[in-house]
């Protein structure tokens, strides 16, 4: 009987090891595709909160005033550098000054008061895989492009 339990152990010993192999591939696969879910999510939130601190920015200048020119550019570095000087590092990886768009609303409320809003807009980002996790089945893309991302505030 002895014997027997030996011979049977020495036989279940490979199978372990092709189970670890077969379970290893799905399971590498699972958590890259949530780690590259988690960068997108981050990516995308760095781009949402930098256009609402640009069009904070502007929000409380008058766009017919002298210095509205001066202010858009500071807030294009705003939204792309995190700072109203242009240069260095930028918050997310190939983002540039020439996605930030502006746009002046000139509107009325209900009761008919004319109000200005203003309208800060990335557009054209790319967010770029390091490992996508579908091209273990032959498909996947290099990047995605996300959506326009708005943000709009009332100007003083």
């Amino acid at each position: 009987m002895f014997q027997q339990n030996l011979t049977l152990k020495k036989a279940m010993r490979g199978a372990v090891a092709v189970e670890l192999a077969l379970l290893l591939i799905p399971m590498l696969m699972l958590a890259l595709g949530a780690a590259e879910f988690g960068r997108a999510l981050y990516q995308y939130n760095t781009l949402v909160k930098s256009t609402r601190d640009a069009v904070r920015h502007l929000s409380h200048l008058n766009p017919a005033g002298s210095g509205y020119l001066e202010a858009q550019n500071e807030a294009k570095c705003l939204a792309v550098y995190g700072k109203t000087e242009c240069g260095g590092q930028p918050l997310a990886p190939n983002l540039s000054t020439d996605m930030v768009t502006f746009s002046t609303i000139n509107t009325t409320t209900t009761e008919g008061t004319p109000i200005t809003l203003v309208e800060v807009k990335i557009t054209g980002y790319a967010f770029n895989f390091l490992l996508d996790p579908r091209t273990f089945w032959g498909g996947g893309e290099d990047s995605i492009t996300f959506g326009d991302i708005t943000a709009t505030m009332r100007q003083s």
